[in-house]
C-alpha cells in the first residue's frame, strides 16, 4: 500500500456544462418497457408508485416529473399508458414530462393529495380510480416507495410497505392482503434495480450536477476565514437554485460532535474542526478537516492528525479506488476498509461506499460479506466516513461511475465533452494524486479525491507517493 504525503498544487480546472441533460421521451419509453419486464418477472399486474417532495426519485426516473409540496401516485398496468394522480398545485407540473408531451401519460387530479383545506370537491374516490384501472380480486399489486425490507427487518418483509396506509388499505380492500406487496426493489435494489445501472444520458446528467456541487465546494474551501459565521461561509457555495438532494451540512466549533448539523450561526475559529457538504439532485460533495494552516494551529490532543489519521485514510482509499472495478464483489471493498482502518481508531460504521442517483443514497452493494459484484453503470458515492473524538474526521466524498468499454464508447459518442472531462479527471488522479484507477472508473466531480487536511491552506493536499 502506498504511503500518503502532503504536496502543494494548484487546483485543476476541468470546465463544465451550464444546464442539465434533458431525458427524451424515447429514453423514458425504454425505462417504462423495462419496468413492464420487471413487473412480469414478479408476476405483477399493476405498480403503484408513490412520490412526495422527499421521495420523488422513482417517479422522476420514469416521467422526468416530481411533485412540489404535495404527493403523487403513478399507476402502471401492462396494457395502457400510465396514469399520474396529483393534487391541486401539481396539475400543471405533469406537462414537464416528455411522456405527456407525446401523449403517453394519462393524468387525473386527486385532491386528497392537496394540502389541508384546499378545494376537495373534484375527485373520484381512490377505490374507484383503482378499480377503473383494472385492479380487482385477481390482481397482484406492487407498491413502490423508497424502501424495501429483508426478513431480518420484518417477519413478513414482502408485505411490509412504507407508503401511506390509506393507499395500501384501499388496495388490500380490493384484492386481499397477500396480493399487495412491496416492489421497491424493482428500482432500488443494487443487484437488479433499474436505477442501479446508469445510461450514458444519466451519466451526463449526474456529471452536470456533480460539477455544480464540486465547484461550490472548491470555492468554499478557498474562502474560509476565521471570524466569519457558518452562514457567511455557506454563501461561498454559490448556491445555484437547482434542487438540493439533502440539506447543506455544516459542522464546526461547539457542534462538532453533532452529526448532520445545520448552519446555525456558529463562528469559524482557527484551530476548530470543520465538516461541510452540498448536494444537488444527482450529486453530493463533502470535505472534513481543520481550520488551520498547519499542525501548529491544532489543539494538543489533535496533533498528529495528518500522520496518524488523514494520511492512513488516504492511503487505504487508494487501495479502495484500485479495486473499484467491474466484477469486484462488494465484500472486497468493505474488507479493504475494515482490515486497514480499525474501527477503534477510525470509527467507520456505515457502508464504505454506496450507490447514488437523484437522491443522495440509493442502496449499496458494499457491506461485510456482500457477494454482489460491481457492474457497469453503477454510480458510486465515495462515502467512507472516518470519525474520531481526537482527530475529528477527513473526507473525499465525490461521485464516480463504472462504465465498461461499450458504455464509455456511447458516452464518448453522445456526450463527447462529458467524456473528455472524465478523462482529464482520471489523468489528474493518476498523475498528480498517484492513485491507480481501473479503466472503467469515470470521476464526475471537479475536485476528484482532493483532500486538503488544513483548510486555511487548501493548496496543500494529500497524494500518494509515486
Amino acid at each position: 500500500m502506498k504511503r500518503s504525503i502532503l504536496k502543494e498544487i494548484s487546483w485543476p480546472e476541468f470546465g463544465g456544462n451550464t444546464s442539465p441533460v434533458n431525458f427524451t421521451a424515447d429514453e423514458l419509453n425504454v425505462r417504462m418497457n423495462r419496468t413492464h419486464e420487471m413487473m412480469e418477472k414478479d408476476h405483477l399486474t399493476h405498480l403503484i408508485i408513490y412520490a412526495d417532495k422527499e421521495h420523488f426519485a422513482n417517479l422522476k426516473y420514469l416521467l422526468n416529473y416530481e411533485p412540489k409540496f404535495e404527493e403523487a401516485v403513478l399507476v402502471i398496468n401492462l396494457k395502457d399508458d400510465p396514469l399520474i394522480l396529483m393534487g391541486n398545485e401539481c396539475v400543471n407540473r405533469f406537462k414537464a414530462s416528455p411522456l405527456y408531451q407525446v401523449n403517453k401519460l394519462r393524468t387525473e387530479r386527486f385532491q386528497p393529495f392537496s394540502l389541508l383545506n384546499q378545494p376537495k370537491n373534484d375527485s373520484r374516490y381512490l377505490k374507484d380510480i383503482f378499480t377503473a384501472e383494472g385492479i380487482n380480486a385477481e390482481s397482484r399489486i406492487g407498491c413502490v416507495g423508497w424502501k424495501y425490507f429483508s426478513e431480518k427487518e420484518h417477519p413478513s418483509a414482502e408485505h411490509a410497505i412504507e407508503i401511506p396506509a390509506y393507499i395500501v388499505d384501499t388496495l388490500r380492500e380490493i384484492t386481499g392482503y397477500n396480493q399487495v406487496v412491496n416492489a421497491t426493489h424493482i428500482f432500488m435494489n443494487p443487484d437488479h434495480g433499474l436505477r442501479a445501472r446508469c445510461t450514458a444520458s444519466e451519466i451526463a446528467f449526474f456529471e452536470f450536477s456533480g460539477i455544480m456541487s464540486s465547484e461550490g465546494m472548491k470555492n468554499l474551501l478557498h474562502h474560509i476565514k476565521p471570524g466569519q459565521t457558518d452562514f457567511e461561509l455557506v454563501r461561498s457555495y454559490n448556491y445555484t437554485g437547482y434542487p438540493l438532494s439533502c440539506h447543506i451540512g455544516m459542522t464546526c466549533g461547539s457542534n462538532r460532535h453533532i452529526g448532520l448539523a445545520n448552519p446555525e450561526g456558529y463562528i469559524i475559529r482557527r484551530g476548530d474542526p470543520l465538516s461541510t457538504s452540498i448536494g444537488y439532485w444527482g450529486s453530493l460533495n463533502c470535505r472534513a478537516g481543520w481550520i488551520a494552516e498547519s499542525e501548529n494551529d491544532l489543539p494538543e490532543e489533535a496533533k498528529g492528525y495528518v500522520e496518524k489519521f488523514a494520511a492512513p485514510f488516504f492511503s487505504v482509499m487508494g487501495e479502495w479506488f484500485k479495486n473499484l472495478r467491474i466484477g469486484t464483489k462488494g465484500k472486497i471493498l468493505a474488507s479493504i476498509i475494515d482490515d486497514n482502518l480499525p474501527f477503534e481508531e477510525f470509527g467507520i460504521y456505515l457502508n464504505p461506499g454506496h450507490l447514488i442517483h437523484f437522491e443522495e443514497w440509493l442502496s449499496s452493494p458494499v457491506y461485510k460479506g456482500s457477494e454482489s459484484p460491481l457492474e457497469s453503470g453503477m454510480y458510486f458515492q465515495v462515502d467512507v466516513i472516518p470519525k474520531s473524538k481526537r482527530f475529528f474526521s477527513t473526507r473525499m466524498e465525490d461521485g464516480v461511475v463504472l462504465a465498461d468499454k461499450t458504455l464509455r464508447d456511447e458516452l464518448k459518442l453522445k456526450f463527447p465533452f462529458v467524456y473528455q472531462r472524465c478523462m482529464s479527471r482520471r489523468k489528474f488522479m493518476m498523475e498528480i494524486l498517484n492513485i491507480e484507477l481501473p479503466d472503467e472508473l469515470l470521476p464526475i466531480s471537479n475536485i476528484p479525491a482532493i483532500v486538503p487536511p488544513y483548510f486555511l491552506r487548501p493548496d496543500l493536499i494529500l497524494t500518494l507517493e509515486g
